[in-house]
């Protein structure tokens, strides 16, 4: 599994005209990409790291606090988390100009592990994780603070 966290001050992913998910405040926008080697132990992995990862400021200004750390001070409708499935994350482009998502997991692979993703990502929260649609054409809108963007993989742990 391949997540891009982008640390924002609210954001909002809109369907077919209608807002799906939005948060106002400080929280996390999070794409989500599924590759077929892709277990439930990789979605155990993400949820610890992503629940405790210290990227928000502490009254010093320094980045020591994490999602869990900050709960309540900045929720919206969907909590602070919006994560969308994000197959691109595996695009290959080693040849040609044109990508090819092959390393991307199969919707009977793929959809079973984002839904499991948010729900023990909420789990852990103890509130809701809003999310987009798998496969739906989607809007997203944040703001990016800092700008801070992380990159995880669980087959490249860093």
């Amino acid at each position: 599994m391949r997540i891009v966290i982008q640390r924002a001050k609210g954001a909002s992913v809109v369907i077919d005209g209608c807002t799906h998910a939005k948060f106002d405040g400080l929280g996390y926008v999070i794409l989500l990409g599924i590759e077929s080697t892709d277990t439930h132990e990789d979605v155990d992995w993400l949820v610890r790291k992503v629940s405790t990862l210290r990227i928000f400021d502490d009254e010093q200004g320094v980045m020591n606090r994490s999602i869990l750390d900050i709960a309540g001070e900045h929720e919206g409708a969907d909590g602070n988390i919006i994560v969308i499935s994000q197959f691109t994350l595996f695009a290959s482009y080693k040849k040609g100009n044109r990508p090819s998502w092959l390393r991307a997991a199969p919707h009977d692979i793929s959809v079973p592990l984002y839904e499991s993703f948010i729900q023990r990502l909420g789990e852990t929260l103890g509130r809701p994780v809003g999310h987009g649609v798998f496969g739906a054409d989607m809007k997203v809108s944040l703001t990016n603070d800092g700008p801070v963007t992380i990159i995880m993989d669980t087959h490249n742990k860093e």
